[in-house]
């Protein structure tokens, strides 16, 4: 599977080859500056609605190409300290959900990142929706010895905090403010809802002025409405909320799915943060290098199963991909 994903994409980088040979034009549009690097003749940057520049590729470079989108240098390498992984926060024993969940076990510890790698739609939406109260199940989660509850709400209120693989679906309600969407799952809670059950107008407004200086969400508004934001800034909202609840265990799937590379840096760090104060997260992404950058422990998930787990030591795109395909050194005996 991964090799005809990768091979569908470098039948894509010849069809615009040969298409320019012939004498067209193409216009490739991507926020996945390897690809741009790849397959473009001249590179021309947008940021804020606007051009700031164009570029011979062959000129330039990554890091470069960076500078121009985010305005500043961009730290594309992920730093943090080895974890310190403490008591364990989720366990996982025998999870099955259709229709593709088979059978999965591992757990998560505090102070630790777990990630999830694998093609998607090898399992792990129905399993990142099982452990939030989205999908049933059978086998065991349990969290901090515990079975978690079989809501999403019920979920929440035990500590577990979400960031959907799916902003737009399940992270923000789109015609709500930056407050109404800050509070969002936490609405029916202190200190946003007061007495006879009405919302608490100043208590909301303070918290969302949190969200948006904390996590640099721009425009520094409370009252602009969630469609309004760029892909990365609306991101940025629904993280800064999940973490802002100080929760246990965060479950995050593709956090930076469809977002500039400015606002992958401030997501990655503020996830090396939470895990450094002890936050217990399980990461799913189909991102390889975000993968390797920020897992502590690395989970290869093929056809609904675990087909291996890796340190980062042992783990390169190689292993990894050959797990996500399938191919397991006792497959290949």
């Amino acid at each position: 599977m991964v090799r005809a994903l990768l091979g569908l994409l470098l039948l894509l980088f010849r069809f615009l080859r040969a298409y320019v040979a012939q004498g067209h034009a193409a216009i490739f549009i991507s926020h996945k500056l390897k690809e741009v690097l790849q397959v473009s003749d001249r590179t021309t940057v947008i940021r804020d609605g606007k051009v700031v520049g164009t570029v011979r590729t062959r000129e330039t470079s990554l890091e470069e190409l960076a500078r121009m989108m985010v305005g500043r240098e961009v730290v594309l390498q992920v730093g943090k300290t080895p974890a310190r992984p403490g008591e364990v926060v989720l366990k996982v024993e025998n999870l099955t959900a259709l229709p593709r969940l088979k059978g999965v076990s591992f757990h998560v510890r505090s102070g630790e990142i777990v990630g999830i790698a694998g093609v998607e739609g090898n399992g792990q939406t129905e399993l990142v929706e099982a452990l939030t109260g989205l999908r049933p199940y059978t086998g065991r989660a349990l969290y901090l010895n515990e079975p978690l509850p079989p809501t999403a709400r019920g979920v929440r209120e035990k500590g577990v905090s979400h960031i959907p693989e799916d902003r737009n679906q399940r992270g923000l309600v789109l015609d709500f403010t930056t407050r109404e969407n800050a509070i969002l799952g936490d609405h029916h809670r202190p200190p946003f809802r007061g007495p006879l059950d009405f919302l608490q107008p100043e208590a909301v407004e303070r918290h969302a002025k949190t969200l948006v200086e904390r996590f640099d969400v721009r425009p520094r508004s409370t009252g602009l409405v969630a469609r309004r934001y760029s892909g990365g800034n609306a991101q940025k909202i629904v993280v800064g909320r999940e973490l802002l609840r100080k929760p246990r265990l965060l479950i995050a799937a593709q956090p930076t799915r469809g977002v500039d590379i400015g606002a992958i840096e401030a997501i990655h760090k503020e996830l090396i943060r939470a895990r450094d104060e002890g936050l217990a997260v399980l990461l799913v992404s189909a991102d390889l290098t975000e993968i390797l950058s920020l897992s502590d422990r690395i989970l290869v998930m093929y056809e609904g199963r675990i087909a291996g787990e890796l340190t980062p030591e042992e783990a390169t795109e190689e292993r990894l991909g050959l797990l996500m395909a399938g191919v397991t050194p006792e497959t290949r005996r």
